[in-house]
């Protein structure tokens, strides 16, 4: 698993994220990887959720401007 700086954009968290939704859900994740995983995944849900206020904040300013 690639480690929180890795997260290269928006896109690329999300396309990880479901990947590891679609490993979860076809029973390939071995018990060993689950808390990896699940760390991982709220790495990413985190990144994820900061992109998109950052984001909302930076429109919102341009929008008043």
């Amino acid at each position: 698993m690639a480690k929180k700086t890795d997260i290269k954009s928006y896109e690329a968290a999300m396309e990880e994220l479901e990947e590891i939704l679609s490993s979860l859900e076809s029973n390939e994740l071995k018990i060993d990887d689950l808390a990896k995983n699940a760390r991982r995944a709220t790495e990413l849900v985190e990144y994820c959720k900061n992109k998109l206020r950052t984001t909302s904040e930076e429109l919102n300013k341009i929008m008043e401007s």
